[in-house]
C-alpha cells in the first residue's frame, strides 16, 4: 500500500467547472475526488484552501539543447524552470541539441543526458530532415512524440530543412507509424525577396526584421502543409502560427475534415510590433512578433477553436548570442517558468475562463503529444501532475526570478497575475513555497504508437 497524499480545497478545476473538495493521489496518480470535509486515512495533506488547484500544464515547444548546447539551456535549469511555473510536463524538440534527435541513437543520448536531471516530466520530438525517412521507425520504437521538420533553414547546420517533395515522401510513413508531423512553417522563397529587397536597411530596427519575415512566408507553407495533409490523411500540426492571415485557410481545411491544428505562442499573444524598440533583440523569433491587429485576430481565432494550443517556444541561448542587431542576433525568446501566469493574465484581462487557459495548455497539448489518457485535466485515473496558485495574486518579472539558465527574457519587468505555490509531479510536491523540494520526480515518457 503506497502513502496517499491529499490536497484539499475550494476551489479545484475538474471537468464539470470549478469546485471544491479532497484529491486523493495514490501511487502518482489520481485515485479519487471526495468531499472537502471527508475523514481521511493516514497520509499527507495538503490545504490549498482558496488557492485555486488545476493539472499541470503540458509545454509541447520547449527547446533543452541538451546534450550538445546545453550552455544554452540543459535539462537541470529548464526542468526546474517548468516547476516553478507551474508546468508538469514539457516536449523537447529535436533542435538544438548536439546530436539533433533525428535517428533513436541521438534520442537515446538524449534519454541519457537527462537521467538525474528531471523535476518535470520529458518527452521528446523527433526531426524529419531529408535524408532520415529510414529513422522514423526507430524513432517511433523508441517513443518520440511526433516528428518536427523546418521548411526553412533552421539557423544550425544539424538540422537542415526540408521541400515539399521531402514532406510528401514522410507524411505517409508518419501517418502509418501513428505519429503526427509538427512544422516550422515559412517558405525561404518570400523571405529571400524581402531580404533582397531590405538590402541596405538598418539591422538594428524592428521594422527591418519584420519586413524580412512576411506573412507570405508562412501562408504558403502552410498551404503545403494543407494540400499534404490532405493528400495523405495525415496528422499535421502548424508550431508556432504568427501569421493571422492564415486563420481562413486553417478553418477551411478542418471544416473540411483535414487532420491539421495549430498553435501559438506566448509572445504572438502578448507583444505587437509597435511596442519593440529599435536593438531590443530579446523580441527576436522566428516568425516574428507581427503588429497589433494580428495580435488580436490570433486571440480570436484561439478563442473560436481554431488555432487551439498556447506553448512557449521557449529557444533559449547565451546572452553573447542574443547581442548585437536583429539580422544577426539569435531568434528565440525565453518564457518556459511563465507559461501559466502570462497567457492567465492575458486571457483575464480579456473576461475569458480558466478553463480555457488550461484547455489551451495542458488538456489540447496533452492530447497532441499523446497524452490525453494521462494529463491535462483532474480526474480519477489520471496522473497527479497539479499546480497550486494564487489566480489573483501578483509579480513583476524580475531576472533574479527566472531559473532559466540565462537571464534574458522579454518578459522582464512585466506584472503578471497569478503566483504559483505548489507543483506537484506524479504525485510528489518538486516545488513548494518558492523552492524546489525534489529534483528527479520526473519521468521521460515514451510515446507508444499505433
Amino acid at each position: 500500500m503506497g502513502t496517499r497524499l491529499y490536497i484539499r480545497a475550494e476551489r479545484i478545476l475538474l471537468p464539470s467547472g470549478v469546485d471544491e473538495g479532497t484529491i486523493v493521489v495514490k501511487d502518482g496518480k489520481i485515485q479519487d475526488i471526495v468531499p472537502l470535509d471527508a475523514t481521511l486515512p493516514g497520509g499527507e495533506v495538503i490545504h490549498a484552501r482558496r488557492w485555486l488547484v488545476t493539472p499541470g500544464l503540458v509545454d509541447s515547444h520547449v527547446h533543452i539543447n541538451d546534450p550538445g548546447r546545453s550552455e544554452w539551456e540543459g535539462f537541470a535549469t529548464a526542468t526546474e524552470a517548468a516547476a516553478a511555473g507551474g508546468i508538469t510536463t514539457v516536449v523537447d524538440m529535436p533542435l538544438n541539441s548536439i546530436p539533433a534527435t533525428v535517428n533513436a541513437r541521438a534520442a537515446e543520448e538524449k534519454a541519457r543526458a537527462l537521467e538525474g536531471h528531471q523535476t518535470v516530466n520529458v518527452a521528446l520530438w523527433g526531426g524529419v530532415i531529408s535524408d532520415n525517412l529510414h529513422e522514423l521507425a526507430g524513432l517511433a520504437k523508441f517513443g518520440v512524440a511526433g516528428c518536427k521538420c523546418f521548411m526553412v533553414p533552421s539557423g544550425v547546420d544539424e538540422f537542415p530543412f526540408v521541400t515539399a517533395k521531402d514532406i510528401d515522401q514522410a507524411l505517409p510513413v508518419l501517418r502509418d507509424l501513428g505519429l503526427p508531423l509538427i512544422a516550422h512553417a515559412e517558405l525561404p522563397g518570400p523571405i529571400d525577396a524581402a531580404e533582397q529587397a531590405l538590402r541596405g536597411a538598418d539591422p538594428q530596427r524592428y521594422e527591418t526584421y519584420l519586413r524580412s519575415r512576411p506573412k507570405a512566408a508562412e501562408d504558403e507553407a502552410i498551404a503545403v502543409l494543407i494540400d499534404l495533409a490532405r493528400k495523405h490523411q495525415a496528422r499535421v500540426h502548424v508550431v508556432h502560427l504568427s501569421s493571422a492571415s492564415a486563420v481562413p485557410m486553417i478553418e477551411r481545411a478542418q471544416k473540411e475534415g483535414v487532420r491539421i491544428s495549430a498553435e501559438t505562442c506566448l509572445h504572438y499573444l502578448g507583444f505587437c510590433a509597435e511596442e519593440i524598440a529599435d536593438g531590443a533583440t530579446a523580441w527576436k523569433c522566428a516568425p516574428p512578433i507581427r503588429e497589433r491587429e494580428n495580435r488580436e485576430q490570433l486571440w480570436a481565432a484561439l478563442q473560436r477553436g481554431i488555432v487551439s494550443m498556447v506553448v512557449s517556444d521557449h529557444s533559449p541561448c547565451t546572452p553573447q548570442l542574443k547581442a548585437g542587431d536583429f539580422l544577426r542576433a539569435w531568434g528565440g525568446i525565453a518564457s518556459l517558468q511563465l507559461g501559466l501566469s502570462a497567457l492567465w493574465t492575458m486571457a483575464k484581462a480579456r473576461g475569458i475562463d480558466v478553463s480555457k487557459v488550461i484547455q489551451w495548455s495542458a488538456q489540447n497539448t496533452a492530447e497532441l503529444v499523446g497524452l490525453g489518457k494521462r494529463k491535462g485535466s483532474i480526474e480519477p485515473g489520471k496522473d497527479a501532475d497539479l499546480v497550486i496558485w494564487d489566480d489573483a495574486a501578483q509579480f513583476t518579472v524580475g531576472a533574479e526570478t527566472l531559473r532559466h539558465k540565462h537571464k534574458v527574457s522579454p518578459w522582464i519587468g512585466r506584472t503578471l497575475e497569478g503566483v504559483v505555490k505548489t507543483t506537484i509531479v506524479n504525485g510528489t510536491v518538486v516545488y513548494d513555497g518558492d523552492k524546489i523540494v525534489q529534483r528527479n520526480a520526473g519521468q521521460l515518457i515514451r510515446r507508444s504508437a499505433s
